[in-house]
Parts: structure tokens; sequence; C-alpha cells
């Protein structure tokens, strides 16, 4: 079978609104050398699977339909794209249509073009919501620090990679996933290219408080070992200043007799207990994700796969 030029993967969560769109738009473009479209449907509580079978079927290119057994999270739901992908480069891309199809073209001519084995869009103006775009703002900075990322790069989900970089990438079967953290780990050779960022097609983005939370704690537990130096760096200091207020009592009881100051004291206790409940919690995620992983948490469980036996084209 021959390997299509490139592979779109993209995640399908609550997207019954715009997966007609979607698939109508990814079929359009035209690709020398072939094109395939992956589409991962993550669970979604609506229809999004039965309609994009439905529409797959009069797809003029191939699609694969990748069925997961529930909701596992966007990135695992790439993942499974990555391993279902065959094209020579593979362009992952949201559902939501902010990132008009025709970019994909782009960013793929940029990566061979520029030598690069990944490259990231980025936008001059982008259109999501306020705590759409703290939140990205935050995930950038925090993986700056905690990653060996380029600094200023910009971390999307749009972005096109070889498929040397995605095999690479696919060999990972931990439970936790974090696709930049995983290419980072491959791959310094890449590259950045400004796009155009559209208004979402449909409905609201499913990025909350708690995907937030849960995605910064893959970045700090799974894909570094900072927080742990941290934890041990505070140790020091807190061990430090306990060490100074006990020769500060010592003395005053020398000179002064007595020592007052319970309020103080109950103050410092509870810091010094705060502190090493928190390190104590930090070692136990570790310790609790490597339970997990060593037990085989599914990655992600493909229920189903349907394809509509069309050609690359």
């Amino acid at each position: 079978m021959t390997r299509p030029l490139l592979s779109i993967v993209v995640p399908l969560y609550r997207s019954a609104d715009s997966i007609e769109r979607l698939i109508r738009e990814l079929g359009q473009l035209e690709v020398d050398g072939g094109c395939e479209l992956v589409l991962v449907n993550d669970g979604s509580p609506d229809n999004t699977a039965e309609l994009a079978e439905q529409l797959m079927k009069d797809a003029p290119r191939a699609v694969t339909l990748v069925k997961l057994s529930r909701n596992f999270g966007e990135y695992n739901a790439v993942m499974a794209g990555l391993n279902h992908a065959s094209g020579e480069w593979i362009v992952t891309m949201d559902d939501d249509l902010q990132n008009p199809p025709s970019e994909a073209l782009r960013l793929l001519q940029h990566a061979r073009d520029g030598g690069h084995d990944v490259v990231y869009s980025y936008y001059a103006d982008k259109k999501h919501s306020l705590g759409r775009n703290l939140g990205s703002w935050l995930t950038n900075r925090v993986s700056d620090f905690l990653l060996d990322k380029p600094r200023g790069l910009y971390l999307s989900s749009f972005r096109c990679m070889s498929a040397f970089v995605a095999e690479q990438v696919c060999r990972y079967d931990g439970p936790y996933v974090y696709i930049d953290g995983l290419i980072l780990q491959v791959t310094q050779k890449i590259g950045t290219l400004e796009v155009r960022h559209d208004e979402r097609a449909a409905g609201q983005s499913g990025y909350n408080l708690r995907r937030l939370i849960r995605l910064y704690l893959i970045m700090f537990v799974g894909f570094s070992v900072m927080p742990l130096r941290i934890a041990t760096l505070l140790g020091f200091v807190f061990a430090g200043a306990g060490f100074l207020f006990t020769l500060f009592v010592v003395a005053y009881k020398l000179f002064y007799g007595t020592v007052e100051g319970w309020t103080s004291l109950m103050a410092a206790l509870l810091v010094f207990s705060g502190a090493q409940l928190i390190v104590m919690g930090v070692a136990g995620e570790y310790i609790g994700r490597t339970y997990l992983t060593a037990n085989k948490r599914p990655q992600f469980v493909v229920r189903d796969v349907v394809r509509n036996g069309r050609s690359e084209a």
C-alpha cells in the first residue's frame, strides 16, 4: 500500500454542529501525493460518531474513523489518531475550524521547504475567549520552565510533524500523554508559521479549569523532575528557617528566662507542617502515576475503526 504524503488527524468531541463542514472542507484539499483523514471520536456523548460515519461515505478521499470506548482526553485521542495515520507527514488540528483546513497545506509546505521535523502554528490575532487565551499563555510559560523547549516557542495543537517524529511519539505507552512534551524529547528541528485564526464554527470550547489543571499535572509530573527538585529546595529552606528559629528560642530562653509567643510558634509549626505535606504530596503524585503506568492503565481503548474504502487523493 502506497503511503500518502499527508495525514490529517482530528480529535472529535461534541462536534455534531461542525462535523459536516469539517469533513467537506478537508475533503476539498488538493494534495499532490495523496491525503487521508483520520478522525477520532473521543467518546463524544452526542451523535458525533454517527454523523461522521454517515458523512465519510461521500467524502472524496480516504477517511478513517477511530471510535474510542470512552472519553480519554484530547492528547490521548490525538495519540490514537497518530497510531492510525500512515502519511509521510501528519497535521493535527482541532475540530472547531478555528484553524482553516487550507492552512494545513501551508504547514506542510513550510515543514518540507525548511527541513523541519515539526512546525507549530502561531497566531497574530487569536479568536479564543479570554479564559482560553489566559490558559494557553500560562501553559506556554509553565512549559518554558519545565520542558526543554526553545524559548518563546508557542505550543499549538495545530502542528505538522514528520512520520519519523510521529513514530517516535507513538512508542510512548504511558497513560498520561502530553504530545508536545513527547515531541520535544524527540527533536529540536522545530519551525513556526503564522496562520489565520477564525472564530469558532459552533459550540463552546471543551477546556475548563479542571482540564487545565490535569494538563499542568501531566506537564509537571509526567515530563519533568523539576517539582521534586523544588520540593527538595523547599525542604532545605524550611529546615534552615527552623534551625534559625530554634537558635532564637534557645538564646531568648538563656537571656530572658521565659519564651513567650505561643501564636508565632503555632504559626511556624503550621507553615512547616504544610510544607512537609506539599513535599509528600508531590512525591505521592510521582509514585501514584508510576503505579498506574506499571499496571498498564490504558492510554486509550479503541472500540471500532471504520474506513470508507477510498484511496488517498
